[in-house]
């Protein structure tokens, strides 16, 4: 069982940068691939950035390429996205997702996926 709690949203300017946070706790989070999604009103949950156990392997869906940056710290059991140069269209819901993996892969699928935090909401103002 993992417990995932995100932080960091908030209202932020058009051009400007938010880091996002999610503490895991339970056991074996190193064993773990893990996730960020969102989800704005009235559209699917979406694949953000993904990335394996070891973070050597990394995604990340077309729009935020280059502006966004997944991390983890297996020693913290933790996962940060950082991004910078945030635009209306990144206002959504962003959730944190584990996968328990013993490869050193990511997965982009929402089903790959068996925990979730509750989110975090990210606005974008322009």
């Amino acid at each position: 069982q993992v417990q995932l709690v995100e932080s960091g949203g908030g209202l932020v300017q058009a051009g400007g940068s938010l880091r996002l946070s999610c503490a895991a706790s339970g056991r074996s989070f190193s064993n773990y691939a893990m996730g960020w999604f969102r989800q704005a009103p009235g559209k699917e949950r979406e694949i953000v950035a993904a990335l394996s156990w070891s973070g050597r392997n990394t995604y990340y869906t077309d729009s935020v390429k280059g502006r966004f940056t997944i991390s983890r710290d297996n020693a913290k059991n933790m996962v940060y996205l950082q991004m910078n140069s945030l635009k209306p269209e990144d206002t959504a819901v962003y959730f944190c997702a584990a996968a328990f993996s013993l490869e050193n892969v990511y997965y982009t699928l929402r089903s790959a996926y068996a925990y979730w935090g509750q989110g975090t909401q990210v606005t974008v103002s322009s």
